[in-house]
C-alpha cells in the first residue's frame, strides 16, 4: 500500500513537473496569467469589468476603509500595483482600472488617449462606480491624468497623491533626449530590448525568465501602433506639461513622491511639483532611497508607508 501512494505521488509530481514545463515552453502567457492572479490574491483584490462612456474597463477592486484609485503609467497596466496593494487593503478600499487603451481594458481605433481626455474618461468610470471623495494616486502618465482629474473635479477627490509624475518642468535627463530625437526605449521587437527597458525603470531589474520576457515583446509588438501614437501625443503642448499648467488650481492636499534615481522623470520636477500648488491646503513631499521610476513595485513597503501617513493623516 506505502509503495502504490509512494507511486503515485511520483506520477503525480511528474505529470505536475510535465504541465509547468510544458506551460513554460509552449504557452508562457499562462505562467504570467497565473502569476498575475496569484498576486491579486495576495493583495485581497479581484478582478471586475464594467462598460462606461466609450470604454469597456477592466479593474482590481477590494480592501476595507478609506478609498484609494490607483492610475497606472504608460506601457504599463494594473498589475503593476499589486505589490502595494498587497500592503494596503488591509487599511484602505482600493481601486485599480486600467486605463482605457491600455491592458485589459478597450481601445478605439483612431481615439485621443493624451491626459486630458483620459482625465475625462476617468470621470465616466467614477460615476459608474458611485465613488465618493476618494484619494486618487498616480503614477507617472496615470500621475498627470490624476492631477488634471483633482483640478476638474476637486469636490469629489479628498487627496492627490502623485509618484514619479510625468507632465511637470523638469531638468532634461537621457530619457528626454532620447524621446526627442525620436527613440521610444518603450518600444522594442526582442528580449534584449525589453531588459533595457527593465534598466530605464528598475534600479535592480527583476529577473523575468527568457520565455516570460518573450511574451512582453509579443505583447508590444501587437501594441507598437498604439504605444508610438500615444507617445507623440504626450509629447504634444497640451499633454507634456498638462500637470504644470492646473498645479495652481489644485485645491487639495497633494503627496509628491519621487525615487531618488528616477531616470525617466527626474527628481527635479518634485520641485515644480512644489513651487506651483499655490492653493493646496497641504503639501507633503518624500524622496524614496533605492529605487528608480516604480517605487511601488521596488520599495511597495516604503511607498505604502508614505501613502498611508499621508491619507490618514488628513
Amino acid at each position: 500500500m506505502l509503495f502504490r501512494r509512494l507511486k503515485f505521488l511520483g506520477v503525480l509530481v511528474a505529470l505536475v513537473v510535465v504541465l509547468l514545463g510544458g506551460s513554460y515552453l509552449f504557452a508562457p502567457q499562462w505562467l504570467l496569467r497565473a502569476h498575475e492572479m496569484r498576486q491579486a490574491m495576495a493583495a485581497n483584490v479581484e478582478e471586475h469589468t464594467l462598460r462606461s462612456g466609450d470604454t469597456t474597463w477592466s479593474y482590481y477592486e477590494g480592501g476595507q476603509g478609506p478609498t484609494l484609485v490607483l492610475l497606472h503609467g504608460f506601457a504599463a497596466d494594473k498589475t503593476v500595483w499589486l505589490p502595494l496593494a498587497e500592503q494596503l487593503t488591509a487599511h484602505f478600499h482600493v481601486v485599480i482600472p486600467d486605463l482605457p487603451g491600455w491592458g485589459e481594458s478597450s481601445r478605439n481605433p483612431g481615439a485621443d488617449y493624451g491626459v486630458p481626455a483620459q482625465a475625462q474618461r476617468l470621470q465616466a468610470f467614477v460615476d459608474a462606480l458611485r465613488l465618493q471623495r476618494f484619494v486618487l494616486v498616480g503614477h507617472s502618465m496615470g500621475g498627470a491624468i490624476a492631477g488634471v482629474y483633482a483640478a476638474r473635479h476637486p469636490q469629489g477627490v479628498a487627496a492627490l497623491a502623485l509618484l514619479d509624475t510625468y507632465g511637470l518642468k523638469g531638468n532634461p535627463n537621457d530619457f528626454d533626449r532620447s524621446i526627442s530625437a525620436g527613440r521610444n526605449p518603450f518600444v522594442y521587437d526582442d528580449r534584449a530590448g525589453f531588459e533595457r527597458a527593465l534598466k530605464l525603470a528598475f534600479l535592480q531589474p527583476p529577473d523575468v525568465p527568457g520565455r516570460i520576457e518573450d511574451v512582453f515583446v509579443e505583447r508590444n509588438r501587437q501594441n507598437r501602433a498604439f504605444i508610438e501614437r500615444t507617445m507623440a501625443e504626450l509629447r504634444q503642448p497640451d499633454d507634456y506639461l498638462s500637470l504644470q499648467r492646473v498645479l495652481g488650481e489644485l485645491t487639495v492636499p497633494v503627496l509628491g513622491l519621487w525615487c531618488h534615481d528616477d531616470r525617466v522623470v527626474d527628481p527635479s520636477a518634485l520641485d515644480s511639483l512644489r513651487n506651483g500648488l499655490v492653493q493646496a491646503p497641504a503639501i507633503s513631499s518624500s524622496v524614496l532611497n533605492g529605487c528608480n521610476h516604480m517605487p511601488m513595485m521596488e520599495k511597495p513597503e516604503a511607498t505604502a508607508q508614505v501613502l498611508t501617513g499621508f491619507v490618514l493623516g488628513r
